[in-house]
Parts: structure tokens; C-alpha cells; sequence
């Protein structure tokens, strides 16, 4: 017993178990391959066996040796929950088992800061779920029939000019502008919020490009897609559906050499810029891009070696709002010749309100969105600690900054989008319905369509092991084995039809409060059960 090295890891340690039946199991080895993450091996199950099979008692002494499927006991190899080795099985023989006794959390540490994708593990209940639409309109103000009647679901993108700013003139009888105004375009209330080609397999991207240039031309729907930090092909650089794109740059700076270059060749200016100064899932950490995410084509994109990527947690030499307004708005609206809007996506905090008003102030009235994000967005890769521990939710910080633009009267000039945790349950409509009577013009998703491209991740621990690049369904990783997992077409489709689905849902929310177009921080529509929400949002308890 001396030998026994009690600092072993056992598989009692980790997060999952799996639940092996041998005797459904015909070794067919589906599970041992379908699992990216190396937790299953085959091994051979010994035994000695005391058996007697005659009528009388005739001990017999037998030895067996047949191969069976474990669990390796390893922090390296752990299970992740996914499941996969399930859905392959064709015996329902093997499943994982969430563990109660688990010390993985403990034990993980003990060879530095644990890294994870996915959400962060906030299972409170979210502020939207206390929230329902309370506001039924009757008889002298009927409501709308969301089947026939015509719905105006548009937002702004650009800097909005108050009527007294516009430099307009009379001329026979009509308004003419007599100078320029700032980039402004009207789009979907739903933009595909930043992913980069990088941290999504190239399919998963395509897949998500696909459904936005379908839901363009063939749906009517004018979504827009953030490229995410990292550039984008030459190919849609310089093709027409550019202008459906809203491209991204972050503190990285990852693959805007090839972008300035392609700028001559570009058939068509892209939907805005985007320029990324935090992200609410990991505010102030900055990215992260393991090296076995940066496949060939990313370094050809990127421009950059087979390394890990990291991008700092704040842009380099900018300091102060007025900084970024002077050199990064300025030079990306000269350098498109001021017709693209240019936006900035930062992370809630307490300190959101405060960049909200300076950029309000702004003199040059070329701020063209205020993305914030709150702490139930998702990420590819970050510090646990960071996911779990850092972060503020989004919707007291949309409310404090509309509020804070209205008592100046400059509600609606920067469009607010707000993003972090929009569809967690499924139903992005209500949130996205809810978020813009409280002030929001627009909401960017992300999981979700990762989700509806097939992940298995939850809010709960499965999986999320996106930051490893051995996503078993093909979606987070740049491993070519693993990519083909993922049915393109599919994946587009899945989206495509969320989105329809979204849209009608969307006129559903609209008609019972008489509605027509957007209800922007019509929180007269909205009612609480909780009192402290409804005092922080000003919106009506009821009981």
C-alpha cells in the first residue's frame, strides 16, 4: 500500500464521467474516434474468475481478457461533455455523466490559469427574464394585425443628425442639402455580431456569410455580419457583397495590411467599421488565438506566423475617447472617403455612460454606433477567471446610457446596439424586443449562431471547450478533419430560417402595443414583477 501515489489524478477528479456498458458494446470504435479531445482509449479488461458449471460444485478457476473502451484519467484528456461519443454510438453504449464529486476546478489550476471558450458560467437568471411585454393596446388605440399590416423594422447606422443640423436649404418649395452629412445606412435591427475567421472554422464563417448574403437578396431581410478581428478573404474583399459586411478592427490589428492593400480593388464599400476596444465576456483581457487556430490560410490572412495570438487589452498609444475620435474615427472615415460609418464596441461597465457622453460631444459628429456587450457574450478563448469572475450585464448599462442621451436631448444621434446573452433561451426576438424599448436601436448575436451551426456547448459546463481548436462538431477549430464535420449548407439554412422566424416573431411583439415601426425606449410598454428592476430600469412594477 506504501506505493500507492495518492497525488494521482483519478477519474473521480474530472468534470465528467463516462458511463460505459460493456455489454452493449460491439466494439466498433466510433466513440474512440469520434472523440477529439483523446478521452477514450481501448484497453483489454482482465479478469479471474471462480465459476462452477455443472449441477454439482466444481470449482473451476478461469482467466479473461476482452477489450473494452475507458476514460483516461487525465487533466489534458479530459471529457468535456460533449457527447459525441454518444451520438455515434450505435449500440447506446457509452454516454458522459456530469460528476457532483468533480475537483476538476481545483486541480486544473495547478498548471497556471485555466483557459475556456464558450459563456461565462453567470447562471443567475438574466434581467430580460423578469421582463414581459405589459402593454396591450384596445379600443382607442387598437392593436396592429401583425399578418397584414405593414411593419417599418429598420435601424440606423450612422451618425443622426438633429433636423437643425442638417444643411438643408429651400428651393422651390423643397428641401435640398447644400453639403455633406455623415454616413448614415438603415439595416436590420440584427447585426451577426464579430467572429473572426480564425476563431470559427472556415466553413462555420461561410456558412454564416452565406445566410447573411441569402437573407439580403432573397429574403428582403438587410442583416449585416461584423467580421470579427482578423480580416476577412480576398475573394469577398473585392466582391459586391462586401457591402453586407461590417468589418472589425481590433487591438490586434490582425489583417488590416491586406485590407488598406485591397482597398483599390474593392467593388463596393463595406456596411461600416467597427472598432472593437472591448468585449464583455472578457473586458480588459484582451484576445486570444492558440496557435493551433492559426492554420495556413489564417497566416495568409492575418499576416502573421504559426504563433499564438495576442491582442492587448487596449488599442496602442490611445489613452482617452478623444484620442480614438481623432485618430482611429478620423483616418477610417478618410480613408473610405466618409461615406462608411464608422462605429466603436465596447464592453458594460461602470464606466460605459462616461464614453457614451464624450462621444456624444464629439465635435466632428463622426461617430457612427455604440456597440456595448455585456457578461453573458461568448468568446473563443479566455481565462476562466476572466469569464466567470469579470463582467457587467448589459441591460442596466443600455438603460443608464439611453437616459443619460435623452436629459441631453440627443437620444438617437449614436445608435446604441447592445449584444451579451441575446437568444440564451432561444427566443432572440423578445430580447431583442425588450432591449429596444429600453433604449437600444439594434442587437448583435453570436452563440446562437454558432448554436444553430450544431454546438453542443451550454451555460451549464458541456463542452465549451472552444479555446482547445478540437471543436468536435467542426466550428471552432482549424483542424481539417474536424471541419468537415460541418455541413455548410446546412449551416446557412439553420440560420436563415431562425432569422424568418425571428422576423415574424419580431411584428408579433410589435402589433399588440400599436407599433408600426421600432418602439426605441418605449418602456411605457414593459412591466416587472421585481420591484429592483423595475426601479433601476424605470419601467412598471406590477404584482
Amino acid at each position: 500500500m506504501e506505493s500507492v501515489t495518492t497525488q494521482d489524478i483519478g477519474v473521480n477528479d474530472l468534470r465528467w464521467i463516462i458511463d460505459y456498458r460493456p455489454e452493449r458494446c460491439t466494439m466498433c470504435g466510433s466513440c474512440v474516434a469520434g472523440c477529439t479531445l483523446n478521452a477514450l482509449e481501448v484497453t483489454v479488461m482482465r479478469q479471474d474468475l471462480t465459476v462452477s458449471r455443472t449441477s454439482q460444485p466444481e470449482p473451476v478457476r478461469e482467466h479473461l481478457a476482452r477489450p473494452v473502451i475507458r476514460q483516461k484519467a487525465s487533466l489534458g484528456e479530459s471529457c468535456v461533455g460533449c457527447g459525441m461519443c454518444e451520438k455515434v454510438c450505435p449500440n447506446q453504449a457509452i454516454r458522459p455523466v456530469r460528476n457532483p464529486d468533480s475537483r476538476y476546478a481545483l486541480l486544473a489550476r495547478t498548471n497556471g490559469p485555466t483557459k475556456r471558450g464558450g459563456r461565462t458560467n453567470l447562471n443567475a437568471q438574466r434581467t430580460l427574464d423578469h421582463i414581459v411585454v405589459g402593454r396591450i393596446s384596445q379600443m382607442t388605440d387598437p392593436a396592429l394585425d401583425s399578418e397584414r399590416h405593414t411593419f417599418d423594422i429598420l435601424a440606423p447606422f450612422g451618425r443622426v443628425l438633429l433636423p437643425g443640423e442638417l444643411p438643408l436649404r429651400a428651393e422651390g418649395g423643397e428641401l435640398r442639402l447644400e453639403g455633406k452629412t455623415p454616413p448614415l445606412h438603415w439595416i436590420y435591427p440584427v447585426i451577426f455580431s464579430d467572429m473572426s475567421i480564425g476563431a470559427l472554422s472556415t466553413r462555420a464563417w461561410e456558412a454564416i456569410a452565406l445566410a447573411t448574403a441569402y437573407l439580403n437578396e432573397q429574403c428582403g431581410l438587410p442583416v449585416r455580419m461584423s467580421s470579427g478581428e482578423g480580416g476577412m478573404p480576398v475573394k469577398l474583399l473585392e466582391s459586391e457583397r462586401l457591402k453586407y459586411m461590417i468589418l472589425q478592427i481590433a487591438s490586434g490589428h490582425f489583417g488590416w495590411n491586406r485590407i488598406i492593400k485591397g482597398m483599390p480593388r474593392m467593388k463596393a464599400d463595406p456596411a461600416g467599421i467597427l472598432i472593437k476596444i472591448g468585449q464583455g465576456a472578457k473586458p480588459g483581457d484582451g484576445g486570444l488565438l492558440p496557435a493551433a487556430k492559426v492554420a495556413p490560410h489564417i497566416q495568409a490572412i492575418r499576416g502573421v506566423p504559426r504563433t499564438t495570438l495576442h491582442s492587448p487589452p487596449n488599442h496602442q498609444g490611445l489613452y482617452s475617447i478623444e484620442e480614438s475620435v481623432q485618430k482611429m474615427h478620423l483616418s477610417l472615415n478618410a480613408a473610405f472617403g466618409f461615406r462608411v460609418p464608422v462605429a466603436i464596441k465596447c464592453a458594460a461597465s461602470a464606466t460605459s455612460v462616461s464614453v457614451y457622453n464624450n462621444l456624444l460631444r464629439d465635435p466632428y459628429k463622426i461617430c457612427g454606433g455604440f456597440f456595448i456587450d455585456g457578461i453573458q457574450g461568448g468568446t473563443g478563448a479566455a481565462n476562466e477567471v476572466s469569464l466567470d469572475h469579470t463582467g457587467h450585464p448589459v441591460v442596466s448599462k443600455l438603460r443608464d446610457c439611453y437616459l443619460a442621451a435623452v436629459r441631453q436631448g440627443l437620444q438617437g444621434q449614436i445608435p446604441l446596439w447592445a449584444g451579451g446573452g441575446i437568444g440564451m433561451t432561444g427566443t432572440a426576438a423578445a430580447d431583442a424586443f425588450k432591449m429596444i424599448c429600453l433604449g437600444a436601436n439594434g442587437v448583435f448575436l453570436g452563440k446562437i449562431l454558432i448554436q444553430l451551426l450544431g454546438c453542443v456547448g451550454n451555460e451549464q459546463g458541456r463542452c465549451n471547450a472552444c479555446s482547445t481548436g478540437r471543436c468536435p462538431t467542426g466550428i471552432c477549430t482549424q483542424d481539417p478533419r474536424l471541419v468537415h464535420r460541418l455541413d455548410v449548407d446546412r449551416g446557412a439554412q439553420n440560420i436563415v430560417d431562425y432569422m424568418l422566424a425571428l422576423d415574424g416573431e419580431l411584428r408579433k411583439l410589435m402589433a399588440p402595443i400599436g407599433n408600426s415601426s421600432l418602439p426605441v425606449g418605449r418602456s411605457d410598454a414593459l412591466v416587472t414583477t421585481d420591484r429592483a428592476v423595475a426601479d433601476k430600469l424605470g419601467i412598471q412594477y406590477v404584482c
